[in-house]
């Protein structure tokens, strides 16, 4: 049977140029009939209860992590993108002229252009007639029927229509009409595809992947971290195998997400003041991650927990049981559903000492190294868990960073 693959797609959304700029090769690797689906982002996102400036509700680090990010990920895939001072800017004539031409893919490609590229306000009128002149469309025919009432009619009932398949955000990619994926970064999902180690998708992995053994000059990667998150728990599964391709020296930096969150001013769990549709989707995407890295994952009963102890702990043993403590205890709470703020699960995941590990997690020395590790956290711009800073400088953020963070250590 044919595999269908729908890419949903807002103008005003910078992930979505960028994945619409990779989009076709993605079909023609799965062999898959692609269907280009507008959908007016502003209507998804009242929807969902999201606001519709996201940007203004992140924290001044996120922000800052998040403009990176977007340019991280235009130079993997070499395209250019450039922010516009008006953005977002209105959409709705642009997705609608884009029905009105039978969803031409050089009239998407077109207004993506000028939105992300060169800054044109695209509903305004000169914008939609030069995209669509360039696309060899005849621009007044065009422009008459977006004001005509099936074209309007067409647009509200393809949002609803991404809305009843749990879109919450641009781009998604819905294959076979069921499955579901949020954003360009997920498109090794899409394709069912690994990537290779130093490789952002399937496609560069095919074309020439940097040689796994090739070393480069030594670069450090510190690894911020918490018992409490569960992309923190992924992360960690595959930290050490970076370090040893890459030749970078790895640096576990503990720290209390909880304290750094209120340091921030940011919830305590995240995830809890999401959307219920993009909730769902989260964890099928946490299951997605563990099955993929081949790890073991099961969402615990006690959510959010206390770690305050655990970490402390960490703290309490000697360098050269930290790493055995740190992995079973990630593993306890993450895939065995364990209480690891109980002293008694504690002592079996400590071992040896256990009585007197947890005596000293009581002592102002442990108290204080932990709430300073959560200040240098905070002083290095960390917002979250798993965060990966390279050469003390390059932050990224998220176990599905690692592509990124692996291309900055082979530079």
């Amino acid at each position: 049977m044919t595999t269908t693959l729908d890419f949903w797609f807002d103008y005003s959304c910078p992930y979505a140029y960028l994945g619409s700029t990779q989009v076709e090769a993605l079909a023609q690797r799965m062999g898959a009939r692609l269907t280009l689906q507008p959908m007016l982002l502003g209507g998804v996102f009242k929807a969902n209860g999201t606001p519709q400036n996201m940007m203004n509700q992140l924290s001044p680090a996120k922000a800052r992590h998040n403009a990176f990010d977007m340019q991280r990920w235009a130079a993997r895939f070499s395209v250019p993108l450039h922010m516009p001072p008006g953005h977002p800017m209105r959409t709705v004539e642009a997705l609608r002229a884009t029905l009105a031409t039978g969803v031409d893919p050089a009239v998407m490609h077109g207004f993506f252009r000028a939105y992300w590229i060169q800054g044109w306000p695209i509903s305004h009128p000169d914008t939609l007639q030069h995209v669509l002149t360039a696309a060899g469309h005849d621009a007044a025919a065009v422009l008459a029927r977006i004001q005509e009432q099936d074209i309007k009619d067409d647009l509200r009932a393809r949002t609803d229509r991404a809305i009843a398949l749990g879109i919450f955000g641009a781009p998604s990619y819905v294959v076979d009409g069921e499955r579901m994926y949020w954003g360009q970064d997920r498109m090794h999902f899409v394709e069912g595809a690994k990537w290779m180690p130093g490789v952002g998708t399937a496609s560069q992995s095919r074309s020439g992947a940097a040689d796994e053994r090739t070393k480069t000059m030594a670069h450090t990667l510190d690894l911020y971290w918490d018992f409490s998150s569960p992309f923190a728990y992924l992360g960690s599964t595959q930290a050490e195998a970076l370090a040893e391709r890459t030749g970078a020296a790895l640096r576990w930096q503990p720290m209390l997400l909880g304290g750094l969150f209120r340091s921030i001013g940011q919830a305590d769990a995240p995830l809890s003041t999401w959307g219920e549709a993009k909730q769902r989707y989260t964890f099928a995407d946490m299951s997605r991650w563990a099955e993929y890295w081949g790890v073991p994952f099961k969402f615990p009963t006690r959510f959010p927990m206390s770690t305050v102890k655990a970490m402390r702990v960490y703290l309490a043993l000697p360098e050269e049981r930290r790493r055995a403590y740190r992995e079973k205890t990630f593993r306890a709470y993450w895939a065995e559903d364990r209480d690891i703020a109980s002293d008694d699960v504690l002592r079996e995941l400590i071992g040896e000492g256990a009585d007197d590990v947890l005596a000293r997690t009581q002592a102002p020395e442990i108290k204080q190294e932990l709430i300073a590790a959560t200040q240098r956290a905070v002083d290095a711009g960390v917002f979250g868990a798993p965060t990966w800073v390279v050469d003390g400088k390059e932050l990224y953020w998220g176990q599905d960073r690692i592509a990124l963070v692996e291309h900055a250590l082979r530079r």
